[in-house]
């Protein structure tokens, strides 16, 4: 699922800037290349025992991701339940408690990067 009216679509941040905000609130930079890079976030429904990663997609707009001083966008930010092995289902009703933690931490990393 999309998250829509995050106030993160279209934020400009240096790549150092972006991995230290991030990493505050708890993602991780997983996948990346020379121009796009992905940050995870994994929150765990204990009351299902599924796992749901909040995901936000970034481009290099400005250098490469092999500089910390490359500028990069955000692009879209999802939330999906993990699958086995290995992947993420996008359609799939997300339960209201993990949607508020996701809230909340989209917020506090916008602050970050303010």
């Amino acid at each position: 699922m999309i998250i829509e009216n995050t106030g993160l679509n279209g934020v400009k941040s240096e790549l150092d800037h972006l991995d230290e905000s991030a990493e505050k609130v708890g993602f991780v930079r997983w996948q990346w290349e020379y121009y796009r890079a992905t940050y995870d976030l994994k929150l765990e429904d204990r009351a299902s025992g599924s796992d749901y990663y909040l995901r936000i997609t970034t481009r290099a707009i400005e250098g490469k991701l092999e500089s910390p001083h490359a500028v990069l966008i955000i692009e879209s930010v999802y939330i999906g339940r993990s699958t086995f092995p290995h992947g993420l289902e996008y359609e799939s009703p997300v339960p209201q408690p993990i949607m508020n933690t996701a809230t909340q931490r989209l917020q506090q990393l916008k602050q970050l990067l303010a």
